[in-house]
């Protein structure tokens, strides 16, 4: 079989080729910053995240979420790793994390936003737990008392439908800890 690179070439081109899939397929959000390239979310977008965030935490007269480019790097880096089915899997990150997916392309975030804040009337504040058979842990990460900032992003999948993850620090949902 012919080689397309010459014999004496091809030490060279193997460790230029291994540099290249280090950089590219290992890349994560953990690494420095300065490793990182890091965008900035449009102030309409950020306006659309925050607005139905913080009119959720006012209700509780929580302060409200202040938001981080560097979470939202970190909810667009998560995303576009799902992008190939748009799976709800969490991150394993240390941030909190809500995740939400929605059928189509035209999802917006305050669609997100809500979907998690309609989980309210399932959190029991007394026994600090949620009702049999709901979800409410997207809600009570939502009010969180002590998470201050929040980051997110939406992808559009692979498949056409919408991702959209929001992560908050300090994350919250500490088990044995009311939320607020």
């Amino acid at each position: 079989m012919a080689s397309l690179i010459p014999r004496s070439l091809v030490g060279k081109y193997s460790i230029f080729l291994l540099l290249c899939i280090s950089q590219t397929s290992f890349s994560s959000p953990h690494q420095p910053l300065a490793r990182r390239l890091l965008t900035t979310t449009p102030r309409n977008i950020v306006k659309q995240y925050l607005t139905p965030h913080n009119k959720v935490r006012a209700k509780l007269g929580l302060p409200p979420l202040k938001w981080s480019n560097k979470l939202a790097n970190y909810a667009s880096w998560w995303g576009h790793q799902r992008q190939g089915n748009c799976e709800l899997v969490h991150s394993q990150g240390d941030y909190g994390e809500n995740l939400f997916w929605g059928s189509g392309k035209d999802w917006k975030p305050r669609d997100a936003v809500t979907t998690w804040a309609r989980e309210r009337p399932y959190y029991d504040y007394k026994s600090n737990s949620c009702k049999k058979n709901e979800q409410c842990l997207h809600y009570t990460q939502i009010v969180w008392k002590q998470s201050t900032r929040v980051g997110c992003a939406k992808v559009v999948c692979k498949t056409g439908d919408t991702l959209i993850s929001c992560n908050y620090d300090p994350h919250g949902n500490v088990v044995g800890e009311k939320p607020f």
